[in-house]
């Protein structure tokens, strides 16, 4: 079949339609593959989305998990009065009570004023400020077992948290009538104070 410059009247509304069906088909094709790489990297921050939304999920969860077991441990704390202000008060009736029990012969002791105390090597507290407040005893023993039996009674009985630093221990001369042992000792109450709290 052949063709002459007397058919293009006829046919260039075939050729012209020809030409803009391809150049449609160009359009169509690049604008599909436009539109398929935007939806790959749509569909790519979707999934990383997800991926995020699952690591902060699992996060979540851990987190609860800690809170449940940590809150056993606060509350443990307040109730031994750990979490709060000084309780110097207490301490004071839990010495005396200690004294009635005639553990020991006699003992003296003094409490000093709260400070705050930050431990070698630091410890991250959180938003809690660790506070110690020191105490030095004197005590009057027949045998170094009510030493230990002493310290052991004011760490069960009392509330708080008493960290004993050390003991040093003297006999008294041969003639002397006073007790055959004498124990110097230092420590300190811990309390924690939420920074917030007035």
């Amino acid at each position: 079949m052949s063709f002459s410059k007397n058919d293009l009247p006829f046919l260039k509304y075939s050729l012209g339609a020809f030409a803009l069906s391809i150049a449609l088909a160009g359009a169509m094709t690049s604008y599909s593959e436009s539109y398929l790489e935007q939806s790959q990297k749509a569909r790519m921050e979707v999934q990383k989305q997800l991926s995020d939304a699952r690591l902060q999920l699992v996060a979540t969860q851990g987190d609860q998990e800690n809170m449940s077991s940590y809150s056993l441990e606060y509350l443990a704390l307040q109730d031994q009065k750990v979490i709060g202000n000084e309780q110097r008060l207490d301490w004071i009736e839990g010495m005396e009570k200690l004294r009635q029990q005639g553990i020991v012969l006699d003992f003296k002791y003094t409490i000093a004023p709260q400070q705050a105390y930050a431990p070698n090597p630091t410890v991250e507290a959180g938003n809690f400020q660790l506070n110690r407040s020191d105490m030095s005893m004197q005590i009057d023993l027949l045998h170094e077992e009510q030493l230990l039996q002493f310290i052991a009674a004011l760490r069960s009985q009392m509330k708080g948290w008493f960290m004993l630093d050390g003991c040093s221990l003297t006999r008294a001369v041969a003639d002397s009538e006073a007790s055959p042992l004498k124990a110097d000792c230092k420590g300190g109450w811990f309390t924690m104070k939420n920074r917030n709290m007035p």
